[in-house]
Formats: C-alpha cells, structure tokens, sequence
C-alpha cells in the first residue's frame, strides 16, 4: 500500500537549462559554422539533463521509499526496514541541486533548501529534496514504524 506520492518540479533547473540549450541553438545560427557544431553538442547534452533532473518523485509504500529524477532513469530505493531516523532538514545554498556528496551523506535534490534526512542502520545518512518534509517524514516514520519526535 501507498503511504505517500509526491512530484517535485524542478522549475528553475528547467528554466535555466532550458534557457541556456535555447540560447545555444541560437547561437549555432548566428555564429562561424566551425562553432556550430560544439554549441549543437552541448545543447544536446543539456537538453538530455533537463529530461533526467526536471522533477523528482519520491513514493512510500510499506516496504520502501522509492524515488527517482525525471523521466525514471535515475532511480533509487531503500527499504523502510533500514530506516532508523528521519527528520526534516534545511539544505545550505552551497549544497545545489543534482546528486551529489556533502557533509550529512548524499543529497538528490531538484529544487528548494528543504528536505528529509534519513539515517540509516548502516550508520550512514542521505538528504532527499522535498518540497513537503515534514508530510514525507510523517510517511516514512509510520510507513518504517520510527518513533516519533
């Protein structure tokens, strides 16, 4: 059974990169021809990032918390039984969007300084972005039978 589902746009991921792929297709016309083909590249590859970091969906079932960045090709799961604190969390601005390492573990994020830390039996901690912490904490804490704080 869902305990929990939630989208969140990346809206400023997709604007900014959006933008900047809009801007180098432009750029390829008005430019040499010999730049062309570069900015066409990496407006490919910009392009491909909008698709994969444009959302996140996170879902708590009574087994797992599942979540992934997009279209599902970045995708990660635990399971709830592995679960040993969960709280609500505000993210430095250094910390950006993405995937990526930081001092409480690894963060997946696409958009806003909110987000749920999850500790872990194995000791280890990662942040998962949300606009709704303290809805998925309250999830999660049932879903994984934590103690509540």
């Amino acid at each position: 059974m869902e305990h929990y589902r939630h989208t969140q746009l990346g809206s400023i991921i997709i604007a900014s990169v959006g933008g900047a792929v809009l801007l180098f297709f432009g750029l390829s016309y008005v430019l040499p021809r010999q730049v062309r083909w570069p900015l066409l590249l990496a407006a490919g590859v910009l392009l491909v990032c909008v698709f994969l970091f444009s959302s996140l969906t996170v879902v708590v079932n009574d087994r797992e918390l599942i979540f992934w960045f997009g279209v599902g090709l970045i995708r990660k799961r635990f399971y709830l039984a592995e679960a040993k604190s969960c709280e609500p969390v505000r993210n430095s601005v250094a910390y950006g969007w993405g995937i990526h390492l930081t001092p409480h573990g690894w963060l997946y994020n696409v958009s806003g300084l909110s987000a749920v830390e999850i500790g872990l039996s194995s000791g280890s901690k990662f942040r998962l972005g949300t606009d709704e912490p303290e809805a998925l904490c309250r999830a999660i804490t049932a879903a994984a039978r934590l103690p509540s704080r």
